[in-house]
Order: structure tokens, then sequence, then C-alpha cells
């Protein structure tokens, strides 16, 4: 169904983050935001690290995470679950894919693609494949990336917080890549496969993955996987207003900050944040508690529509 929450069955939401940087105060939001519409619903709360990007992997950040969420109080369900160890199950959803006559090699480089494509698309730095390789590598390319084919149509979703959003995936990004020229599969391909094995009826992430929801909802009905709801969280900016780079405000043991002692107020703060109002009695309450109150009280139709500072600590 198009509402958050309102998935069939008990609800299992997830937090994913990326160990490529220590957990920051949008990684937080996106955390407690996560947790709270599970569990409110009375749901499970999966734990991801997407960590297929190797190369842009932090040695110990993924440690550092998990270890930063326990003493925060976040408590998940069941293992946490690897993207690194999973290439195989990637690779049988691109074959799926071959073999559907709906993914194919491509040998084109960024370089080539920007001078033949269209300009980006407004509001977006992203160039639109223009299906050079579709019908075929051309003689003397390299093969790359694979590309999954689009086709002319309105993709639409009911998002729980930004309402409905609607895309032409032909006019956005054209065929975009699901296996890297460099190896790695593609964030799309990759969260689309983890999400339906983890039976992930409920993603709650932030408003910067809402462009690229079509893609994975495309995704998800080619390879007949069961479509989740989706709510995606306002941003935490600075006072510019611009988005908070993963490098500002950390909020980690790695950035040695003493979360016994601010991880509440932190919380606090994150749920201000996200629109809802906890009572004065809970500043200096421990994690866990303030946690407790916010799944017992939260009010998902709150959460601000539009990114914002976050709240001073």
């Amino acid at each position: 169904m198009d509402s958050i929450g309102m998935t069939a069955g008990a609800a299992v939401g997830r937090f994913a983050p990326s160990p490529t940087g220590p957990l920051h105060l949008g990684s937080l939001v996106a955390a407690l935001g996560s947790y709270l519409f599970a569990r409110h619903a009375s749901g499970r709360w999966l734990l991801r690290i997407e960590d297929i990007d190797m190369p842009r992997v932090v040695p110990g950040i993924a440690d550092d995470m998990l270890a930063t969420l326990e003493i925060l109080g976040f408590q998940w369900d069941g293992e946490v679950l690897y993207q690194s160890r999973r290439t195989e199950i990637y690779n049988d959803a691109l074959q799926e894919l071959i073999d559907k006559g709906m993914a194919y090699l491509c040998g084109c480089t960024r370089s080539e693609i920007a001078k033949i494509a269209s300009a980006p698309v407004p509001g977006s730095d992203e160039i639109v494949y223009p299906g050079l390789c579709r019908d075929g590598i051309a003689p003397g390319k390299v093969e790359r990336a694979y590309r999954v084919k689009v086709y002319d149509e309105v993709i639409s979703f009911a998002d729980g917080i930004m309402g409905r959003y609607s895309q032409v995936l032909t006019a956005s990004c054209g065929d975009f890549v699901i296996r890297r020229a460099d190896g790695p599969f593609a964030y799309h391909l990759a969260v689309v496969v983890d999400d339906a094995a983890s039976g992930v009826n409920q993603v709650v992430r932030g408003s910067d993955l809402l462009t690229s929801t079509p893609r994975q909802i495309y995704l998800q009905r080619l390879l007949g996987y069961p479509l989740p709801s989706y709510a995606h969280l306002p941003l935490v900016t600075g006072p510019d207003g611009a988005k908070l780079s993963k490098r500002d405000n950390a909020v980690s043991l790695a950035a040695n900050i003493d979360l016994r002692k601010e991880g509440g107020r932190l919380l606090l703060a994150a749920l201000r944040f996200l629109g809802q109002e906890p009572p004065v009695f809970l500043v200096g309450a421990p994690p866990q508690e303030i946690l407790d109150w916010g799944v017992l009280h939260f009010n998902p139709e709150n959460i601000p529509h539009v990114s914002s500072p976050f709240p001073a600590v």
C-alpha cells in the first residue's frame, strides 16, 4: 500500500550505512527515523553495512558504526548483513536480467557519454545515457559496465513523507549502470536484491535518495520482487542550507565523542529534528529510555518535509 507502515504483514525496516566515514548527524537521523517507523509498528529493524565499494571503505569504520549504535541504544534484529560478502547473489540477479534481455554490456566511457548526451536533467548533475551500446558494442570498444534497459514509462509512488513522486527513466537517466566498469555492482541493484532477500517492506532513508527510488522500483518489477513502502526523511543541512558532508559533525566513537555523556542529548535533538516533542524530563536520561519514549510516542505526520540545520544539542 502507499502509506508507510501499512505494508502487508509485520513491518521490516532497515538502516544501511556505508563505512566510508564515521556516522554523522545525517546518519543519526536516518538511523533514528527508520528505527522509529519499524519499532512503532512493532516490526523488525535490520542493519546492513553497504561496503560493496571496497576502495572507498575506511578500515575499522564498520565496527565503529556498530559500537556507536549500541551505545546509543539501538537494537537490531538478526545478524548484520555485509554487502561485500554477497557478490554471487548480485551476480545471479544480473544474470537473470541478461537472460530476460533487459541488461547489456556497455563500452562507453564517461567522456564519450558527456560529448554526445544531452544536458543534465535540471536540478541534477546526472547525464542521460543516450543508448549508444543498447544494440551492441561498436567495433574497437572494450566491454566495461552492464546497463539495464529502460523504457518511456512513468514510475510513480507515494512517499510516506514527501508525497507523490514520479519519474520517467528515459528522461532522467536513460539505461543505467547495474555493474560498474571497475567491477563492483551498482548501488541500485545491490540494495534491491538485499531488501528483497531480507524481507524489507519499509524503506526509510534520507531524501537525497528520493530520485533514486524509481530506478529501484523498476528493478524490483523486472526481478519480480515485492515493492516496499518508502519514506524519505529531510536532510540535515549546514547554516547555509547545503547538505552536510560525511566529514561534518561526526557522531561516532571514532571522532572521540563521549557518547555515554552526549548520546542522550544527540537523540533528543534528533527527535526534535524529526518533528517529535520529547518532554523535558528526558533531559539527562540514558539513550535507551529516550529511544523507548520515541518509539511509544512516534507520530510520522509531524516529520517536516523541508531539510534544515540540526537543532542545538
